[in-house]
């Protein structure tokens, strides 16, 4: 058995508690191990007949049953319930005819087992404090998002427009510093359509008061931009939104501010004597902009774009500053997320107070980050309850654009998103294809079967998915600012798009009414092939096939052809949603999700 892929400790993502009864526990070994079992009891229980490997201390022998596949490695996992919220701890490994005992010091044979006297160092969950357990809002995994960058969505009304206001002409590729009239009013009439659709979460990208179309460049925390509507336009969107059942996110861009932000303007204008100086992170005053002063070194921003400089989230006044930003939010309009940008640039220091303060006002709000690495730093329960699951995005890209890559691939991929967080943020992540960001889904997939593909499999991965206004109708677009398209209302109303919507609405509908849908209960089974008569693995290795099941009796079954076709018989099941499946045939490019 090859010692070197095992790996386990007893916090983070291997070890912690799922509520207040539960703990989750896993272990990383290499492919070579057949079996794992934990050994495991209070700390403080004590057997006077116990004679064996354990002397005196009986340890309950666990089957980890729940076995992922990784990339060359496997992650074992198991839930018990201690009785008395505290767990001591080691694993039994066979493999290859071998039996080793694994603890915090390493390997144990079961020769060494028996050697009088030594130690046996446990791995120790000293005490499930309440108080420690990481908690994420419930709702947010019935939820399934949608996208909106306001500034190209609806033009509701025309009274706000900029006087450069172009013409709203869908279709075409647009600018950053193209304004077409997109406002707060268009996105209240839009409710009902948003509604039909199935959605019922709103992401709104920013809306306060900043003189780009994007608003990451804020002016004002606390007044709507102008062009967008007022505050009781959007208080009164959040409240028509709520009566549909439909919650609302809103972008907090705390890691830097906009070029007229006043603090900053006074900064700009008295250098060391402003009392907002060390709001910011500046190294060298007066600023030579014309020479690129944060590129210089001259003060610290986002990616050395001088007008957003970057605030000092270290700072006792900033903090309180933001903080007190986000409970005016929440009263005011009764906002149901936060989600901050550039997030793993804000400071540690200043989320954790900032949890504790909105949460407070708030329990259930949805805190989101926007990282797209991991994020484990920022997911031990006292910051944020999910970020932007860039990394499951990538991943089912690269599956596509990969030919090379086979469905084993895609599986240890998928389970190095799903093994990285603790279960209770994996149900409230945020899954995303696309967003203001990156290039349309439409686009990138390249074919419009990759598309319903690929939106095939978000919606079947537990967490939170979300659609970027337009996906509905597989709208097109290249890389920022491309991506930030007009919506064409006109085409949509006349019916152009009604199949692809009609599609998007099924997944919805489905995510919605199938538990089954939301379950991170899912594993890819070779089995499968020899049991069902199925076309092997080894004949098309692009074959996407997974179960995935939950304490019901029932199990979906999912099929998505990335390779040559395939037999899949036809049996009694029940079709849930089918995509180029014909006679038992399931075509290149094609989908089949089945219920029993």
């Amino acid at each position: 058995m090859n010692p070197h892929p095992i790996y386990h400790r007893s916090s983070d993502n291997y070890c912690y508690p799922l509520n207040e009864d539960v703990m989750v526990v896993s272990i990383e070994t290499g492919l070579d191990v057949d079996e794992v079992y934990l050994l495991h009891n209070d700390p403080f229980a004590y057997d006077r007949q116990n004679q064996g490997l354990f002397r005196g201390w009986p340890g309950i022998r666990v089957l980890l049953a729940d076995k992922k596949r990784l990339k060359d490695k496997l992650w074992w996992t198991v839930t018990i319930s201690p009785p008395y919220k505290r767990l001591k701890y080691c694993f039994e490994l066979h493999g290859g005819g071998e039996c080793l005992y694994f603890f915090e010091d390493g390997l144990l044979t079961e020769a060494q087992m028996l050697v009088k006297d030594r130690s046996r160092q446990y791995f120790i969950f000293p005490w499930m404090n309440k108080m420690d357990i990481a908690v994420t809002p419930a709702w947010v995994a019935e939820t399934v998002w949608y996208q909106i960058f306001p500034e190209r969505f609806c033009n509701g009304d025309k009274s706000l427009n900029h006087p450069d206001t172009k013409a709203w002409i869908p279709g075409k590729a647009v600018r950053n510093d193209e304004l077409y009239g997109g406002d707060l009013p268009g996105i209240e009439s839009k409710i009902g359509y948003l509604e039909e659709l199935g959605v019922t979460g709103i992401y709104l990208t920013p809306i306060n008061e900043a003189p780009s179309t994007h608003k990451y460049d804020t002016t004002d925390y606390l007044r709507i931009d102008p062009y967008f509507g007022t505050n009781d336009d959007f208080a009164r969107l959040v409240k028509k939104a709520h009566e549909k059942n439909i919650r609302v996110m809103v972008d907090a861009v705390f890691n830097h501010s906009g070029p007229r932000f006043a603090p900053w303007l006074d900064v700009i204008e008295k250098g060391p004597q402003s009392e907002f100086f060390d709001w910011f992170m500046v190294d060298e005053w007066p600023f030579d902009f014309q020479k690129g002063a944060a590129r210089n070194g001259q003060f610290m921003s986002f990616a050395f774009v001088d007008n957003m400089p970057k605030l000092n989230t270290n700072h006792a006044a900033v903090c309180e500053y933001l903080i007190n930003v986000c409970c005016e939010w929440v009263k005011e309009y009764d906002i149901d997320g936060i989600r901050i940008d550039v997030a793993n640039e804000v400071s540690h220091f200043f989320l954790r107070k900032l949890r504790e303060r909105v949460k407070a006002l708030k329990p259930d709000i949805y805190i989101l980050g926007e990282v797209w690495h991991n994020a484990f730093p920022w997911l031990r329960g006292d910051e944020f309850d999910a970020v932007m699951n860039y990394p499951l995005a990538e991943s089912i890209r690269d599956f596509w654009i990969d030919p090379s890559l086979t469905t084993y691939n895609l599986e240890a991929t998928l389970n190095r998103c799903l093994t990285a967080y603790m279960r209770q943020m994996n149900d409230v992540s945020f899954n995303l294809l696309d967003s203001h960001d990156t290039k349309r889904l439409r686009t990138a997939a390249g074919s419009f079967d990759i598309f319903c593909q690929q939106l095939t499999i978000l919606f079947l991965m537990p967490g939170s998915p979300c659609i970027y206004y337009g996906t509905e109708i597989a709208m097109m677009g290249e890389s920022d600012p491309d991506c930030r398209r007009i919506m064409p209302w006109d085409e949509i109303e006349s019916g152009v798009h009604d199949e692809t919507i009609a599609f998007v609405r099924d997944l919805i509908r489905l995510r919605r009414e199938e538990t089954l849908f939301r379950s991170q209960d899912f594993h890819f089974h070779e089995e499968q092939f020899s049991q069902q008569n199925l076309s092997s693995q080894n004949e098309n290795p692009r074959l996407v096939s997974f179960q995935k099941s939950d304490d019901s009796p029932s199990i979906i079954e999912v099929f998505i052809n990335c390779g040559e076709a395939v037999n899949i018989p036809e049996n009694n099941d029940k079709v849930l949603l089918a995509r180029k499946y014909l006679d038992g045939t399931l075509a290149t490019g094609g989908f089949l999700i089945r219920k029993r």
